[in-house]
């Protein structure tokens, strides 16, 4: 939720009602804080009953339906509230925040506008409209809100994180480097926030600068498993066969809520593929087979496939991305597994495996294809996408400097082949854009005999 200044109380009989209805509020507020949805939100509705029409309640349970899972209706919520106390501007930064996660990125524009015409010392929905701006690519706007934000507030670490990425996308390197300081003073254990500075670095291609950066923050936190890995990423020393489970875990727990917004500015492919060629070689979907989603993250491939699935399951290393997969109300199960011991402990119980974008964090994919072929049932289909390295040298993988593998097209056919699974296709695809540039993919569907 925003940092807000404080809103005006709200209109209600005084004495004991006002002393109940404050006490039912600040506990769902707390429920919802503390990630406790469903009694937040009976609370919320149990106020709702007794003060018919109660602002501050219709925001909070607008939050937690979105948080449930029912965007639409958590968005409808806080415009009721917004309807009845406009000057609620707390309510407006929620409700961009809320439009932000749905990927309405206009409406939530001029959400954060309407926050920052009434109180223009708002800082939060600064930040974030800076956020979305310079992801558009309006990237001198970005910098004017990210430099009027620390202005008010200079210890705004966020601000000045946003502010570092705009500098840098602009070309202005030592000016991002020295806001990514002030940052990682301000907010040193930050993972997502302080990983992103480095990262743009890796995108301008200045891998010396990114690896100084994570040796500095090395020496400050020696075990951490997303420092070592993205510096062995972009400083070519020693590559592990695979990311390790802390760093997938680490990485994609800071990033779960605002995972599928990222990837939508991206122009994320890899879920409508992996369906596309489904509809290829599967019959018609009419419910019929046990369908089993590797690495499902926050289930973008869940709705793609229902429909085929008798039975659908995830697993993902990431208890904040399942989380968010749960929220779809697609999935039958969902685990918190890595995905090859996940497959070793359920031999033969799958008709079709489905895997987006995530053996992109294996290399040698021996070990994943061999238990794909344990866990599928004879005649079972496995489709995936990695990234693609292309043709040239004798490395079957590499690790790229953004810290993600790419595999040639010979490793992916020899490791199918090895694990005794018959390839079906192995297309070349672009997967999502990344720095303005389309990321080259491989498109695999492979069969058990």
């Amino acid at each position: 939720m925003a940092r807000s200044p404080k809103t005006a109380a709200p209109r209600v009989a005084s004495g004991a009602a006002k002393l109940a209805q404050t006490q039912a509020l600040e506990h769902a507020v707390a429920l919802l804080r503390d990630g406790v949805l469903d009694p937040a939100e009976r609370l919320l509705r149990d106020v709702l009953r007794k003060w018919p029409g109660h602002a501050d309640a219709l925001h909070f349970l607008g939050i937690a339906r979105h948080k449930q899972g029912q965007s639409d209706e958590g968005i409808a919520l806080i415009r009721q509230c917004l309807a009845l106390r406009p000057e609620l501007v707390g309510a407006w930064s929620n409700l961009g925040n809320v439009l932000t996660e749905a990927q309405r990125f206009d409406e939530a524009k001029d959400a954060f506008r309407e926050a920052l015409e009434q109180h223009p010392t708002f800082v939060s929905p600064m930040s974030n409209l800076a956020t979305i701006l310079r992801r558009e690519g309006d990237h001198a706007e970005s910098e004017r809100w990210c430099r009027r934000a620390v202005e008010i507030e200079p210890e705004f670490a966020q601000a000045w994180y946003n502010l570092s990425l705009t500098l840098l996308e602009q070309g202005k390197v030592d000016e991002g480097l020295t806001a990514n300081s002030r940052a990682i003073v301000l907010w040193p254990k930050h993972l997502q926030a302080r990983n992103a500075v480095p990262r743009a670095l890796v995108h301008l291609g200045r891998l010396d600068e990114a690896a100084q950066l994570y040796r500095d923050w090395l020496a400050t936190d020696p075990d951490n498993p997303v420092i070592l890995h993205h510096l062995a990423a972009c400083s070519g020393g020693t590559v592990p066969e695979r990311a390790s489970d802390d760093y997938v875990e680490r990485t994609f727990d800071a990033f779960a809520a605002t995972f599928d917004a990222n990837l939508s500015a991206l122009g994320y492919r890899a879920p409508q593929l992996v369906a596309d060629l489904l509809t290829r070689l599967l019959p018609p979907p009419a419910r019929q087979f046990d369908v089993l989603d590797l690495g499902c993250g926050t289930g973008l491939c869940g709705p793609l496939v229902r429909e085929w699935s008798r039975t659908l399951s995830g697993c993902d290393l990431s208890s904040g991305m399942l989380e968010k997969a749960d929220r779809r109300r697609v999935y039958d199960d969902l685990q918190h597994a890595e995905l090859v011991a996940y497959l070793l402990e359920h031999p033969g119980s799958q008709d079709a495996l489905v895997c987006a974008d995530t053996l992109c964090y294996f290399g040698e994919l021996g070990p994943a294809m061999a238990a794909a072929h344990g866990t599928l049932r004879p005649g079972g289909l496995f489709v995936f996408t990695v990234e693609a390295l292309g043709d040239g040298g004798e490395a079957p993988y590499h690790l790229q400097p953004h810290g993600r593998y790419a595999h040639r097209r010979a490793h992916v056919a020899a490791s199918l082949a090895a694990a005794s699974l018959n390839t079906e296709a192995l297309e070349p695809v672009e997967l999502r854009m990344e720095a303005g540039k389309p990321v080259a993919g491989w498109l695999v569907a492979a069969r058990r005999p």
